[in-house]
C-alpha cells in the first residue's frame, strides 16, 4: 500500500524546504509565497516497485508530480493488451484530465516520491498563482512532445532503429534532469521496453545483444547501458 503522508500544516516544516527536484517540477520558479500556498495542499506519496499510483477509470481526485523515482504509464487495449504509454521521472507530472476519471493506468517502476494535489485546490491555485499555469503549459507541451516522438517510433522505423532511438531519448533525459546521461538508467524490464516501443521482448533482448557485439553499447547491469559510441548510435537511430 502507498505510504501518504498527510497534508502539510503551518506548526510542520514545508516539504517544499527539502525538496532535491524542485528546479525540475512545476513549482521551480515560484517564489517563497506562493510556495506556502502550494505546500498548504500538498501530500507526499511514497511508492514501491510495482505499485499501482492510479488505474484507468479510477476516479482523478488527485493530481501528482514526481520528485524522485521512474513510473510508467499504460493504457489498455480493446483486445486486452497493455500498451505502455510513456516512462515517467522527477519533474514529471500526471494526473491532469478534463474528464472525471484517469485515462491511463500509472505504476511505480522503482521506489517513487511524488506530491498530491486534490484536484479542486489545484484548480484553485491555478488562479491564484500566476505563473502556475505557465509551467503547467509547458507541461503539457512536453506532452504533446513525447507523444510525438512515440509515435515516430511505434511508425515507419525499425527494431533497431526504435532501440537505437529509445536509449539516445532516454539519455537527453537524464540529462535535461541534471544528472549523468551514461550510463543510461533503464528502470524498467525488456518486456516493459517492447510494450512502449511495439517489440516483442525476444526482439529487444536481440536487439541488444546485437548492438553489444558491435560494441556501441555495453551493459554492466540489467539496469543500465553504457552508450560507447554514441554517434555509430545515433546513425542506427536514422537510418532508413
Amino acid at each position: 500500500m502507498a505510504q501518504i503522508i498527510p497534508l502539510h500544516r503551518a506548526s510542520a516544516p514545508s516539504p517544499c524546504d527539502s525538496c532535491t527536484a524542485r528546479s525540475l517540477t512545476i513549482c521551480a520558479g515560484l517564489s517563497a509565497a506562493d510556495q506556502t500556498k502550494m505546500a498548504a495542499h500538498v501530500a507526499t506519496v511514497t511508492l514501491q516497485p510495482g505499485q499501482m499510483l492510479f488505474s484507468e477509470g479510477d476516479s482523478a481526485d488527485h493530481v501528482y508530480n514526481i520528485t524522485s523515482g521512474s513510473m510508467s504509464v499504460a493504457k489498455s487495449m480493446p483486445d486486452g493488451r497493455r500498451q505502455i504509454a510513456g516512462f515517467l521521472g522527477a519533474g514529471d507530472f500526471l494526473g491532469v484530465s478534463t474528464r472525471a476519471e484517469y485515462k491511463v493506468s500509472a505504476e511505480a517502476l522503482t521506489e517513487t516520491h511524488l506530491c498530491r494535489f486534490p484536484r479542486p485546490a489545484f484548480a484553485r491555485l491555478l488562479e491564484e498563482v500566476s505563473c502556475l499555469e505557465r509551467r503547467l503549459l509547458a507541461v503539457a507541451e512536453n506532452e504533446v512532445a513525447a507523444a510525438q516522438e512515440q509515435i515516430l517510433l511505434l511508425g515507419r522505423k525499425t527494431a533497431m532503429e526504435r532501440i537505437a532511438s529509445f536509449l539516445l531519448l532516454q539519455a537527453a533525459r537524464m540529462k535535461a534532469r541534471g544528472v549523468t546521461d551514461n550510463p543510461v538508467l533503464l528502470p524498467m524490464t525488456r518486456a516493459e521496453v517492447g510494450d512502449y516501443l511495439g517489440l516483442t521482448i525476444e526482439t529487444v533482448s536481440r536487439c541488444f545483444t546485437r548492438l553489444r557485439k558491435l560494441d556501441v553499447i555495453g551493459l554492466p547491469a540489467p539496469d543500465r547501458v553504457q552508450i560507447r559510441q554514441v554517434e555509430q548510435l545515433r546513425t542506427l537511430s536514422e537510418a532508413a
